[in-house]
């Protein structure tokens, strides 16, 4: 997906916009964003079907460089799969669920192209 970033928002805060946008486009429902369980921090909850999904969302700019699915390492993960049990305790039945990272690549120029990394493994397996 290709398009431009526009300014007063932060970069991280536009990345989100537009992966909010995207997943509204695909016929998912946005459930949260940003929410929060303690310290931790889920970007995005959607629905996509029956799937809950948890998003974590990466922003780099380009010649700043960095793969954002790389910066989602262990203890990210483990911050992340706290704050989505902090979300799973909330509802019932706990439904099926996946976990996203999709990088926002933004170019000096402001375009914008976004890799969506679907079903990335952070529930253990008895969690799924």
């Amino acid at each position: 997906m290709i398009g431009k970033f526009r300014k007063p928002e932060t970069l991280g805060q536009r990345g989100e916009r537009l992966v909010e946008k995207y997943y509204r486009n695909q016929g998912c429902t946005i459930l949260a964003r940003n929410w929060r369980c303690g310290q931790d921090e889920l970007d995005l909850v959607v629905l996509d079907g029956v799937v809950l999904v948890f998003v974590e969302v990466k922003t780099r700019s380009v010649d700043w460089g960095g793969v954002g699915y790389r910066a989602v390492d262990k203890r990210k993960k483990t911050a992340l799969r706290r704050a989505a049990m902090g979300w799973l305790r909330q509802i019932s039945p706990v439904p099926h669920r996946r976990f996203d990272i999709v990088e926002v690549l933004v170019c000096q120029e402001g375009n914008v192209r976004l890799l969506q990394h679907k079903g990335v493994p952070l529930f253990r397996k008895h969690h799924t």
